[in-house]
């Protein structure tokens, strides 16, 4: 049976979720105090649960803990032995600790003295760095093992696999086994890196973004392989830090999802912090010397070869599908041919009472999209109604400044042969911005001409990630851009630069 993407559709109610909720307890993670964790429930592993998910990310434990909240007997089954997945272990979490670390450094070395703060010098201390990184992970998996248990859902550590499509078989990280048995199950494994032909990682000198999160040392040429948001970011961290950064793209543009205009502007300031783009521009090989890595690089539309040095490279070309070894051929459970499995709009798979949330579904590849699959899948499985509309999930690139988006791109409206207007604002002329000296960056917002309906809004600012929310919750119910220019802002805010945008969409700005 042919089986369909999730479905674009408007529906009365949206849920949402926060991405990581911490639990304040006291936290002991002795084998004693956390025994439950391991044995609860699985002593004959005959005892049937209502909903098991195979992954503890953040797709995968939002779904056990709103399942459990429904009243649904859960279990949760993680083959990393800590909770929260790529994301919070070794990717969204970990990265945002260093980017915040680097920028502190540097706001430090470069901004301080013009705000009147001198000292003689300031110094990385790259050991202290990683710590905190690590600590802030360590506390956020525990509070999800905390909250696994106020709501009562069984944590099997371990690596999962299909026996059947209500049983799985757990290979534990103890050394054991268990079968463990649903009446649903949903596959919430996540992703993992995109490798590249001829090119091998060994997390020390050729990198993934989890090696680029724990170098031993500070690198003096750094190479990132690929223009997109995970690349950008280690590659801002690291260039704050002192690497001289180089990023090698085979596409004509960085951040190809990105609108144009706000790609073009970004893509500057990267390069006002001294990061180098090589766009078209194709790896042909990766070698490592005694002293060295060496790329061969040529046009991406062909042409001569030439050769670029660094001491670390940093391979980001994407992330494919995490479905390894989950005997999903032993069930039946189509994919596609990027190995994504097929779900429809309830989040079923083509066999019954196998569902998928997350990155190895179409869609997003993102945590907060996985969680309001999560949350959505389980509220069909209870017998409610759930909703996520991909068209409303906002995407966020941290660098500094940030950029965030959601809706249409311009080039996107103009595909759809949609007549629009667009209303801009600098924070350069935003009073917030400019008391803080820190006024780089625009508001766009893209309206559909007839009935001023919001269709785009793309921010680029210092804390874009947090300012994009009033506009996700626009879209979302279908605001005008009067609407957001009508709504009164606190003064002075960053924020205002969204009504000031809105307010040249629909008629004029004030302070500009």
């Amino acid at each position: 049976m042919a089986m369909t993407t999730i479905a674009r559709r408007k529906a009365v109610t949206f849920f949402s979720s926060s991405r990581h909720i911490y639990y304040n307890g006291n936290y002991n993670t002795s084998a004693s105090k956390y025994s439950w964790i391991l044995t609860r429930g699985f002593a004959s592993g005959s005892e049937e649960n209502d909903v098991v998910v195979i992954g503890g990310g953040p797709g995968g434990y939002v779904a056990a803990i709103k399942a459990a909240q429904l009243g649904l007997k859960t279990t949760c089954i993680e083959k990393r032995g800590a909770l929260g997945g790529t994301c919070l272990n070794v990717g969204c979490i970990p990265s945002k600790a260093l980017l915040h670390s680097s920028h502190m450094y540097h706001e430090a070395k470069h901004s301080f003295a013009s705000h009147g703060v001198k000292f003689d010098s300031v110094e990385v201390d790259l050991p202290a760095m990683l710590a905190q990184k690590d600590k802030a992970v360590g506390n956020l998996t525990k509070g999800i093992e905390g909250l696994f248990k106020k709501n009562k859902v069984n944590y099997v550590k371990g690596y999962g696999k299909f026996l059947s499509p209500s049983e799985v078989s757990v290979d534990t990280l103890e050394g054991g086994n268990a079968v463990v048995k649903g009446k649903n199950i949903i596959i919430a494994t996540g992703s993992d890196v995109k490798s590249l032909p001829g090119i091998t990682i060994d997390e020390e000198r050729i990198v993934s973004s989890t090696g680029a999160l724990s170098l031993k040392e500070i690198p003096k040429k750094l190479v990132v392989i690929g223009a997109g948001y995970i690349g950008l970011e280690m590659g801002s961290v690291w260039g704050r830090l002192g690497s001289e950064v180089t990023v090698v793209e085979f596409a004509p543009d960085i951040v190809p999802t990105m609108d144009g205009e706000i790609r073009k502007q970004f893509q500057r300031f990267l390069e006002k912090q001294k990061m180098k783009f090589m766009l078209k521009t194709k790896v042909v090989s990766v070698d490592t010397t005694a002293s060295s890595v060496k790329l061969t690089l040529e046009p991406a539309a062909g042409g001569n070869q030439t050769i670029l040095e660094a001491d670390v490279v940093l391979v980001s070309a994407g992330r494919v599908p995490f479905t390894a070894g989950l005997g999903l051929e032993k069930i039946g459970v189509e994919t596609d041919k990027a190995g994504r499995i097929l779900v429809n709009e309830r989040f079923a798979t083509n066999v019954s009472g196998v569902y998928a949330i997350g990155d190895v579904i179409p869609g997003p590849m993102l945590a907060h999209k996985a969680e309001e699959d999560g949350v959505a899948c389980v509220e069909y499985i209870a017998g409610k109604e759930g909703h996520v509309d991909y068209d409303m999930v906002p995407g966020v690139v941290y660098t500094h400044p940030e950029v965030a988006s959601v809706g249409k791109t311009e080039e996107q409206v103009k595909a759809l042969g949609v007549d629009y207007r667009v209303g801009k604002f600098p924070f350069l002329a935003n009073s917030r911005a400019k008391a803080i000296d820190d006024a780089d960056g625009l508001v766009k917002i893209l309206a559909e001409k007839e009935t001023d309906k919001i269709l785009g809004v793309h921010i680029m600012a210092p804390n874009a990630g947090e300012l994009i929310h009033e506009a996700v919750l626009a879209l979302q119910y279908g605001a005008s851009s009067e609407d957001i220019a009508r709504t009164c802002h606190a003064h002075p805010t960053m924020s205002e630069a969204i009504k000031e945008a809105a307010m040249a969409t629909y008629d004029k700005p004030i302070h500009i």
